[in-house]
């Protein structure tokens, strides 16, 4: 006979190695997000709405993994940024950021388009692009602030561009 010991061991490890192949098999690029109301918004209408999440949050200083105004990184703001000004929903790494929405050419560049640097061997720094140039960030010696894509040190680690609406 049977015991239930005997029972659960082979029906666990069947559905463990099901979780863990049904994770494996889902592909990177395929990271799910919420745009909100981020993709029904006008150009213009982005730009009003991230020029006052940079007056709310401007001078906040960059904490690595922070997501407050004691507080926050590159890529926690992006998160933040989105959720607060337009409930889109982001994943909240650089890393997983960079695998959201579709490449862009930089000639194409709109309000609200992520804008990736490679600013080290491994480092990653993520903003989200505003008008004429200039993109908002949380800089690590600065803070929140809005910077140039044409200044030397970014246009030097620039990477690439997402569009995530």
């Amino acid at each position: 006979m049977l015991d239930a010991k005997t029972l659960t061991r082979p029906l666990l490890t069947c559905l463990l190695a099901g979780l863990l192949t049904a994770c494996s098999s889902i592909p990177d690029h395929r990271i799910s997000i919420h745009t909100g109301n981020l993709s029904h918004s006008s150009e213009s209408v982005i730009t009003q709405q991230l020029y006052r999440q940079y007056q709310d949050w401007r001078g906040t200083p960059y904490a690595w993994g922070g997501m407050s105004k004691r507080g926050v990184d590159c890529s926690g703001f992006v998160h933040l940024t989105l959720r607060d000004q337009f409930g889109a929903y982001v994943p909240r790494t650089t890393a997983q950021q960079v695998l959201t929405g579709y490449h862009i050419d930089d000639d194409d560049l709109e309000a609200g388009d992520l804008v990736f640097f490679k600013t080290g061997s491994k480092a990653r720094h993520v903003g989200i692009y505003m008008e004429n140039g200039k993109f908002l960030h949380a800089s690590t010696s600065r803070g929140v602030m809005i910077s140039r894509l044409d200044n030397v040190y970014w246009k030097e680690h620039y990477w690439h561009a997402r569009r995530i609406r």
